[in-house]
């Protein structure tokens, strides 16, 4: 098997906290339809002090294109940085938006 397929087939888990005008522009919705439509596990919330946080939970392909999306979220946001955590997978099953 080549690497990329060794890498393609590697569940990891990256949390996201996201910063800028990301609230009450339906970034919690499209980080959903995002993930969705990647494969990917986890959720997506919003945090007290004007940030979303998601969690993602998939092979290393799929956890990308979601951090992509996440430095530059749905048309209506504005992302002046993410920060991004490695964190072990808990085997997470679906894609959910949860309450702050």
């Amino acid at each position: 098997m080549s690497s990329a397929g060794k890498e393609r087939g590697a569940r990891i888990r990256r949390r996201v906290r996201v910063r800028g005008r990301v609230q009450g522009v339906a970034f919690r919705a499209s980080t959903r339809e995002a993930a969705l439509r990647a494969g990917v596990d986890g959720w997506v919330r919003n945090l007290a002090d004007g940030r979303v946080e998601a969690v993602f939970e998939a092979d290393p392909v799929a956890v990308a294109t979601l951090l992509a999306f996440c430095r530059e979220g749905p048309a209506w946001a504005e992302v002046h940085g993410i920060e991004v955590f490695d964190e072990e997978p808990q085997g997470d099953s679906g894609f959910e938006i949860r309450c702050a």
